[in-house]
């Protein structure tokens, strides 16, 4: 297993973001832990940015403690083949400029939304999260069962935990 800490994932780890559309999301909220999939595209940053209404069950705990986990990866993989992510980070509802910058990146990854009136309309209402990971794990059973590729963020100086 390698593992690094840098600014961003090594190239490995981004490809892997960047070839998966769906994430599920795991939160806990005073009812217990749950999880939920949701569509996200990824940022520059990077982070990962998805839709969904704060008054969903995942929108009002995520909105109440903004830790989470989630894993992202293609169904029906043969397990001699099979890729996918594992990370950790904190979510948070996108205003203003963050949110027309997180949006554009999002309608690019699903350029659907864009040409859909009734969909671009109905988007626009609900919220845009920012899902910042700061632990990402790489799985790939293509390069020999159980390989393992992980990154941790590291803040810049000055900065820790100023986005949540």
């Amino acid at each position: 297993m390698t593992s690094e800490t840098q600014p961003g994932p090594p190239p490995e780890i981004r490809a892997a973001l960047d070839a998966h559309t769906t994430m599920t999301l795991a939160y806990a909220d005073d009812d217990g832990p749950q999880a939920c999939a949701v569509l996200y595209a990824v940022t520059d940053e990077p982070a990962l940015v998805f839709v969904t209404s704060g008054s969903t069950r995942h929108g009002r705990a995520l909105a109440a403690d903004a830790r989470v986990a989630f894993t992202a990866q293609r169904d029906g993989q043969d397990w001699t083949a099979l890729t996918g992510i594992q990370g950790r980070g904190c979510c948070r509802r996108l205003t203003g400029d963050q949110r027309a910058a997180a949006w554009r990146a999002y309608s690019a990854r699903f350029p659907y939304v864009e040409q859909s009136e009734r969909l671009r309309q109905a988007m626009e209402r609900t919220d845009l999260w920012e899902l910042r990971p700061d632990w990402l794990r790489l799985v790939d059973n293509g390069q020999g069962f159980g390989h393992k590729s992980e990154w941790t963020r590291t803040a810049p100086q000055g900065r820790d935990q100023d986005r949540r």
